[in-house]
């Protein structure tokens, strides 16, 4: 009285998909053979009726059957596909065509066919039917794929190769990719297309510890050599149908041109964290072993990337530069931040941006995230106001198109909406005049000190909108405008 596919991930470990029969492909029999050649385990069942009452033709609805075989009989019509269906009571089976007690139809088959076919024709719970009565007959099927590791029988003819990564989820530091290479397309003579198909499996770890569900998915992309870019769409995506979703584990079925590729499992809320397990399975002749990032695979793989540099360091590594640099009290000034982010910068991807940083950056910096009105901050203060720079890093690197390290005049008030912050016209006038270079772009460390003023503008007017209306008085835009300005 449960999901048959959550048991048989239980009992195997396997990986499991869920499909609706109206949806599968036209080439209905291709499909189920592939499956089953692989050591697939099949269940399907009818839900359009009450629990254990039958159809016309003896199919119980609510009741979880498995396909158990494929095969194409020769009978003297010519030759028919039939799929063999077992139920697990040993008794009440269909009544259709090709059944066993009805199955007049059989009689256009040999005593020899059916004994290739290992017909019986007994009340044992397995029965045959034909593609397009199966069609009508079950609404949804089950498959749960097993890999050479989970497989014992030794008559399966494609076992998926699978490999497996543990990984993690870690606040504001985006989300992990790993490199998949594929190279050798599938063995499929009936397939005019020269693709390579694989399974992606992203399951949560510890969730019933946790008691939550994280909203995951996952992405596709072309490997290129700069790298994955936030604004180009991936080839494929668990998001387009249903966005991200809240699953213990989420599967992604694809096919793709022989080629390099970049998986990423994406996490919604990038403020959370979370451990997962990635498992890939591809075809044959796709094995995993190690891959150089740069070069030629010779395989098909995954693996995680090189590490890469990033915008600023992670929280933990600011941690420890505010120990080094702000060792009196402990608290960090003015100039104690900015030999902290000279450094930070410099070993990052905005390397010599750090030229365009000057003290009085970061005294507004102190000011604006300042609660004692000390003109420094504590670790507490200074760890908020990290979190605040590496979010609005993220934003600048995926605005800044040309990778010059700054932002075109058209791009900055795209970049302010993605921050959360609309600007008008007038407000776009000021920033040109007072936070542009020469050129009329915008530095990384102007756009952060930019992005510092708008955000205290935002606490500022909602302070001073008492009556929760978004209006305040002339005098307090007026002052908000100097604090824009100055």
């Amino acid at each position: 009285m449960g999901f048959p596919h959550e048991a048989m991930v239980d009992m195997t470990g396997g990986i499991t998909e869920v499909f609706m029969v109206a949806s599968l492909p036209r080439a209905l029999g291709s499909f189920l053979r592939s499956l089953l050649e692989k050591g697939a385990l099949i269940n399907c069942a009818n839900s359009q009726g009450p629990l254990e009452k039958s159809n016309e033709f003896g199919i119980l609805f609510r009741h979880a059957y498995s396909v158990t075989a494929l095969e194409t009989v020769k009978s003297t019509i010519g030759p028919v596909q039939l799929v063999r269906i077992r139920n697990p009571w040993g008794k009440a089976e269909w009544e259709g065509p090709w059944s066993d007690n009805k199955g007049i139809e059989w009689h256009m088959v040999t005593a020899e066919e059916q004994r290739r076919v290992q017909r019986i024709q007994q009340e044992d719970g397995e029965f045959w039917m034909s593609l397009a009565d199966f069609r009508q007959n079950f609404e949804l099927m089950e498959v749960c794929h097993l890999s050479e590791d989970t497989l014992s029988e030794g008559d399966v003819k494609k076992p998926w190769k699978c490999t497996s990564h543990h990984g993690q989820w870690t606040p504001l530091q985006g989300s992990p990719q790993y490199n998949l290479t594929l190279l050798e397309e599938d063995d499929d003579p009936s397939d005019p297309e020269l693709t390579c198909s694989f399974l992606l499996a992203l399951m949560q770890k510890h969730t019933r510890q946790r008691g939550t569900l994280l909203s995951i998915a996952l992405h596709i992309y072309k490997a290129r050599d700069h790298g994955v870019s936030s604004r180009e769409s991936p080839l494929l995506s668990s998001t387009k149908d249903q966005g991200f979703q809240q699953r213990p584990e989420l599967v992604l079925r694809g096919r793709l041109a022989p080629g390099h590729y970049i998986i990423i499992p994406a996490i919604q809320e990038t403020n959370q964290s979370g451990e997962f397990l990635l498992r890939v399975l591809t075809e044959k002749g796709n094995t995993t072993t190690a891959a150089e990032r740069a070069g030629v695979a010779t395989d098909s793989l995954t693996q995680p990337l090189s590490p890469r540099l990033t915008g600023l360091p992670s929280t933990n590594e600011a941690r420890d530069l505010f120990v080094k640099h702000c060792a009196k009290g402990p608290y960090c000034r003015p100039l104690d931040l900015y030999n902290l982010l000279t450094e930070a910068i410099s070993k990052g991807v905005f390397a010599g941006s750090e030229k365009m940083l000057n003290l009085e950056h970061c005294k507004s910096f102190v000011v604006l995230m300042d609660s004692q009105g000390m003109g420094r901050l504590d670790l507490t203060e200074f760890q908020a106001l990290w979190d605040k720079l590496r979010k609005w890093t993220s934003i600048f690197i995926t605005f800044d198109k040309n990778k010059n390290q700054a932002l075109d005049y058209l791009e900055i008030s795209p970049a302010l909406s993605a921050a959360g912050i609309k600007v008008d016209e007038f407000i776009l006038q000021l920033i040109s005049l007072r936070y542009t270079e020469p050129d009329m772009t915008l530095s990384f460390p102007g756009f952060l000190f930019l992005l510092m003023k708008l955000d205290c503008m935002m606490r500022k007017f909602q302070s001073f909108d008492v009556t929760g209306t978004g209006m305040i008085s002339v005098n307090c835009r007026q002052f908000l405008h100097m604090t824009m300005y100055n």
